[in-house]
C-alpha cells in the first residue's frame, strides 16, 4: 500500500462516526501495545478497529511517544570523559585497539611499517551507537586522547565518519607506553 493510501485509509477509519463509541481499551493496554511489551488479544484488536474514538486514542499516544523519543534524541547525553585500560588479553606485542569502558570509543593502533621504529597512526573512532554521537559529529568539538600520565596522545576534531587521526607521538610501541602510565587512558573535551 503506497502511502497516500495509507494515509486516506488512516482518515477514514478516524473520522467514520459509530453511535456510542467510548474508548474501548485503557491507555496503559495502548502502551503496552506500542512499546511492544504485550500484544494486543484478538478481541482487543476488534475493539480498537470496532472504535474510532478508541483509535484516535492510540494514535494520540503513537505520536506523543515518538514526540518523546525525538526529543530525547534532541537533547542527548551530555558527555564529559570516557576512559579505558590495557587489559591483561592486551599486552600481546602487537597492541591493535583498544576501548573505552563505556564502550563509546576505540583506538586503533596501525604500524607504519614492519617494525616499532617506523612508527604507528593512532585512530580514534566514535561507536555511532553512543547517546551523545550525533551532538559530536554536528558540533564538531575539539578532543583529546590522553594517558594515565595526561600526556596527550592524539588532539583533533572528529570527521564526518566519527573518526580522528594522528601519528602516534612517542618512541615507544604503544603497549610498552601504556605499561609506563598506569595501562590507562582517557578521551576527552578539550576545554575552551
Amino acid at each position: 500500500m503506497t502511502t497516500p493510501d495509507r494515509k486516506l485509509q488512516e482518515r477514514l477509519l478516524l473520522s467514520r462516526a459509530v453511535p456510542g463509541d467510548r474508548l474501548m481499551l485503557s491507555d496503559a493496554v495502548l502502551l503496552a501495545a506500542l512499546d511492544g511489551s504485550r500484544a494486543l488479544t484478538p478481541n482487543e484488536r476488534a475493539a480498537l478497529q470496532a472504535s474510532p474514538l478508541t483509535l484516535r486514542r492510540f494514535r494520540q499516544l503513537s505520536l506523543e511517544r515518538r514526540a518523546v523519543a525525538e526529543a530525547g534524541a534532541a537533547n542527548d547525553a551530555v558527555w564529559q570523559r570516557s576512559a579505558g585500560m590495557l587489559r591483561a588479553a592486551s599486552t600481546s606485542a602487537v597492541l591493535d585497539e583498544l576501548m573505552t569502558d563505556d564502550g563509546h570509543w576505540q583506538l586503533h593502533f596501525v604500524q607504519n611499517g614492519e617494525d616499532d621504529r617506523e612508527g604507528w597512526q593512532l585512530i580514534l573512532k566514535l561507536d555511532a551507537g553512543a547517546p551523545f554521537a550525533a551532538r559530536l559529529l554536528r558540533e564538531q568539538p575539539m578532543l583529546r586522547v590522553v594517558d594515565g600520565g595526561g600526556a596527550i596522545l592524539l588532539q583533533g576534531r572528529l570527521d564526518a565518519d566519527g573518526e580522528c587521526e594522528h601519528a602516534w607521538p612517542f618512541d615507544t610501541a604503544p603497549v610498552a607506553h601504556f605499561q609506563l602510565y598506569g595501562a590507562s587512558f582517557a578521551v576527552e573535551p578539550v576545554a575552551r
